[in-house]
């Protein structure tokens, strides 16, 4: 196919025209009139020049399809076109897959900071869990859906009706709400799991959607595995929900198992064999199991899809889900390519990968696109040298544009208590008693009194330690002496909180931690495993707080427990004893298996 260069210079007014509105809009980089000349002559035009078209139409409130310049015999499985005013919906499960995590399980109170902070983002539907699962995932969608105003609040649901029912009621003081159905529609999971023949599992499909629809009108149907289910029957599965009134349907790679090219393809055939599925929004899953879960999602996009499902840093199940950063800053940076606008405000990024990490014990990997610490670091002589000189030689994006700028928190040592809680109220912190409060402020005032700058993140993770459900922690760390001499044996000696009632351990150990860690299991004797220590800083400089995440096995279950101090051995303590206080938390239930 060949592009009509001609036409599309003389929609922009002429070369003349074009050539100066690029450069008012692009002054580091001018264009010539001759250069858009050439571009006629060839027939073509730099990528570069492409998504820069994209950006002028878009700031002239034009619309702009490069498809509509595109002539000759037209390419029949191309599906249907991207308009570059499209909306791509952005739906966040880290509250939902993103907790399957092993040990990212999550506190109410912790779900609704969250949430908060996904609203303040401006994400369009935020998955707040599954309301089946136990009596405390149910009370958490509800509480989210109470508080929750800007964006839709979802609960996940198997396809039957205790599921259904019990999603409905969860979401049902949401300003909008949204049930979220699924069932397996790949023949090994219909053959080895449900047990149930395909007639069966459609017939399940259509009677979930049709009572949730008696709860609300946004119902979103999942074919769990469907990137390996059989194409007919999905356009059959489907077809039928949408009669029932589905109105979003989610096609998922449940099990990482899809590529990029492949997807696509599969996306575009689908919706076109679907009956009625020009008249819904389709929806891609992703797992990270071979590392490309983004990359399908946006493959999906370009087949048709206008909604990905996402977490944030890419938390969740195994190898996690898609990234919502990497997804977000991809079809902002490539809108040429994508065509597609999200509605999120992508300078709360930062804050909210830093928030959930906080509240999860899952630290960011320094080299994580977009909001890792070096995201945005450059080593080579070569980049300093061309960044200095010009940012977009070796950046395609700020760093101020997802918020690495934005965290400082403008409170000393000498700020009172009611701007520190009007402080709180901004970063979605919500106490709910005097008490708390009162705590939180003189913690604050402590720590004010360590460092000289404080940060958004030293607050989350001061409510974090130290305000999270207090009135149900078992142990609590009242004071530690650690003594470490080089060439003897470093030994602790620990007094903390049991039940109640106040117990003093004292061990050896091969190092401080190990030492403080033995001295409190000297008393508890938990007969817990640690299967993971993690150190991390918060902020930057030598008097940051260390931020210690220690992960416990027992019976199978598997705990987080996190700590911050500007002492890192403290820290290391709290964040035992946090963990130890989660093994004593009744378990919940589990879903028949996950989107």
């Amino acid at each position: 196919m060949q592009v009509d260069i001609e036409r599309l210079v003389a929609d922009f007014g002429g070369p003349s025209h074009l050539a100066d509105e690029l450069n008012r809009l692009f002054p580091d980089e001018p264009v010539s009139r001759a250069a858009i000349y050439k571009w006629r002559e060839r027939g073509s035009l730099p990528l570069t020049q492409l998504s820069r078209l994209a950006q002028l139409a878009a700031g002239q409130g034009r619309r702009f399809d490069f498809n509509d310049y595109l002539v000759g015999e037209p390419n029949q499985a191309a599906g249907r076109t991207i308009d570059m005013g499209e909306r791509l919906y952005i739906f966040d499960t880290t509250l939902r897959d993103g907790e399957q995590s092993p040990g990212a399980s999550m506190t109410k109170e912790e779900k609704i900071r969250i949430a908060r902070q996904l609203e303040r983002l401006g994400v369009d539907i935020i998955e707040a869990g599954f309301a089946a699962a136990s009596p405390g995932d149910f009370d958490a969608i509800r509480a989210i859906a109470e508080t929750i105003k800007d964006s839709t609040v979802c609960s996940l649901a198997r396809a039957n009706e205790r599921d259904v029912r019990a999603a409905g009621e969860a979401i049902k003081p949401a300003a909008r709400g949204r049930i979220h159905t699924f069932i397996a529609t790949s023949p090994i999971h219909m053959e080895k799991k449900l047990r149930m023949s395909p007639d069966e599992v459609v017939a399940a499909a259509v009677k979930a959607v049709t009572i949730a629809r008696e709860y609300t009108e946004d119902v979103e149907f999942s074919a769990e595995d469907a990137l390996r289910s059989d194409i007919d029957f999905l356009a059959r599965i489907f077809g039928e929900v949408i009669k029932a009134g589905a109105t979003t349907l989610n096609v998922p790679d449940t099990v990482g198992y899809a590529v990029p090219r492949l997807t696509e393809a599969f996306f575009r055939e689908l919706i076109a064999r679907t009956p009625g599925g020009d008249k819904v929004v389709w929806s891609a899953h992703c797992h990270n199991d071979l590392g490309m879960a983004v990359a399908n999602s946006l493959a999906a996009v370009l087949g048709g899809a206008r909604q990905v499902e996402c977490t944030i840093n890419g938390l969740g199940e195994r190898a996690g889900n898609a990234s919502l950063e990497e997804i977000v800053m991809a079809v902002k940076t490539r809108r040429d390519v994508f065509g597609v606008d999200s509605r999120v405000d992508a300078t709360q990024i930062v804050p909210a990968s830093k928030l959930v990490s906080t509240v999860t014990g899952y630290p960011v990997q320094p080299n994580k696109a977009i909001v890792g610490a070096n995201a945005f670091a450059h080593e080579s002589g070569i980049h300093q040298d061309g960044v200095l000189k010009h940012r977009e030689t070796y950046e395609i994006m700020s760093a101020e544009s997802v918020g690495w700028s934005a965290n400082r928190l403008t409170l000393g040592k000498l700020s009172g208590r009611n701007a520190f809680k009007t402080k709180l109220s901004e970063l979605g912190i919500v106490l709910d008693s005097e008490e708390a409060l009162n705590a939180a402020f003189a913690r604050f005032k402590e720590l004010a009194d360590k460092k000289r700058e404080i940060f958004d993140e030293d607050l989350h993770a001061l409510v974090s330690d130290e305000m999270v459900n207090i009135e149900r922690e078992d142990y609590k760390l009242v004071s530690l002496k650690v003594v470490s001499e080089t060439g003897e044996p470093p030994l602790a000696s620990i007094v903390f909180v049991e039940h109640g009632e106040e117990q003093r351990g004292e061990s050896s150990g091969s190092g401080p931690v190990d030492a403080a860690f033995k001295a409190i299991e000297a008393v508890v004797d938990s007969g817990a495993e640690l299967e993971l220590y993690s150190v991390n800083a918060i902020t930057k400089g030598t008097e940051s707080q260390g931020e210690v995440t220690v992960r416990l096995s027992r019976g199978g279950r598997i705990v987080n427990g996190q700590g911050a101090d500007t002492d890192i051995i403290v820290a290391s303590a709290k964040a035992y004893l946090s963990a130890l206080n989660k093994l004593t938390v009744e378990e919940k239930v589990s879903a028949q298996a996950v989107v």
